[in-house]
């Protein structure tokens, strides 16, 4: 009993492991025409008509940017929704954001969405006793063993979500860094959107696109 208790917890643990929410970048890129100076106040825009999205998205990547010490806003604090629908209403936002002092513009847009099925191997267990116990007498051995050295495989569907994150500079709006990244099986929202947020921001200062601020010293 605890050699197939074994079993099914193994079985448990790396099904789990296999669909664990991850994300990576895939890529990114820095204009060659970016200012010097690292990038000190930005605003966040989800692009997406879905609020509830927009909204975790954007509030994520302003804490994340805060911890590292740049200034930072969702755009729903400043732009009423609705209200850049238009190149007249643009114009109004986007003098909005440079008059607020914002040097950057960081937008976030889901490129795709797929479903990928894949088969997981199953395997075979060996784990020898020594002598004595099990071991002694076939009729002992074979029904401890014979039904309980293989795990049989099994289908898994893994959920992907590709996006995009660019950077504008605010004054010229000029595009100034992009990057895509790939996550794969995120259990919900919240957690979701900051591990996204997390691993963005660590690409951002990576690049030399914004600086983290030194934390004051302990007394």
């Amino acid at each position: 009993m605890k050699k197939t208790s074994f079993l099914a917890g193994l079985a448990l643990v790396l099904a789990l492991a296999s669909c664990a929410p991850s994300t990576k970048i895939s890529g990114s890129w820095s204009s060659p025409d970016k200012p010097a100076s690292p990038y000190k106040k930005i605003l966040t825009a989800g692009l997406t008509s879905n609020l509830v999205n927009r909204q975790a998205f954007e509030e994520e990547l302003v804490a994340t940017l805060q911890e590292d010490g740049v200034e930072a806003s969702s755009s729903l604090t400043l732009i009423p929704l609705g209200s850049a629908a238009d190149k007249e209403g643009m114009a109004k936002a986007i003098k909005t954001v440079q008059d607020s002092g914002y040097d950057g513009i960081l937008t976030v847009a889901l490129l795709d969405q797929t479903s990928e099925t894949r088969y997981v191997q199953g395997s075979t267990a060996y784990a020898p006793m020594g002598y004595g116990g099990y071991y002694g007498r076939f009729g002992g051995y074979y029904g401890y063993y014979g039904a309980m050295t293989y795990d049989p495989g099994y289908y898994t569907t893994d959920k992907l979500y590709y996006i995009e994150v660019n950077l504008y500079d605010a004054k010229t709006e000029a595009l100034v860094w992009s990057s895509q990244s790939e996550t794969t099986n995120p259990s919900n929202l919240e957690a979701f959107s900051h591990t996204f947020a997390g691993v963005v921001v660590d690409r951002m200062v990576k690049d030399g696109i914004i600086a983290v601020a030194p934390k004051p010293a302990k007394k």
